[in-house]
């Protein structure tokens, strides 16, 4: 497999999305999900990021655990997911690249939630 077109790519992140419980994804409101080939510099400073290591998705907003009343007006939560890392780590194989971008954007949509890594985890060893 060569690395996929933007649209073959969003197709896959749709396809993803539609898999996961729906218990979940019914409930994401205000987030932007998008893409981009990599993380930015400012997102690699940010999250402190050495040069070697690879970033599969980012969540950037307020948990919903983290939001009080009268919260509005705030600009849309944001998950991206990186084409390029995914693709890589997957070694060319299409199952296994689609398997983890399922599994990035689940960990991802996970966090908008307020769930810390542990509580991922748990849940994808049950529910996914």
């Amino acid at each position: 497999m060569q690395a996929p077109t933007d649209k073959e790519f969003a197709e896959f992140v749709g396809q993803a999305l539609d898999e996961l419980p729906e218990k979940y994804t019914s409930k994401l409101g205000n987030v932007f999900i998008t893409y981009e080939d990599e993380p930015s510099q400012e997102q690699r400073e940010k999250l402190k990021l050495a040069c070697n290591q690879s970033l599969f998705g980012l969540y950037e907003g307020i948990p919903l655990t983290q939001r009080g009343n009268g919260f509005s007006g705030q600009l849309p939560d944001k998950i991206t997911l990186f084409k390029l890392p995914l693709f890589h780590f997957s070694a060319g194989d299409e199952s296994r690249f689609k398997a983890q971008i399922k599994h990035t954007l689940w960990h991802e949509i996970a966090h908008y939630f307020g769930l810390n890594h542990d509580r991922i985890h748990e849940l994808e060893r049950g529910a996914l």
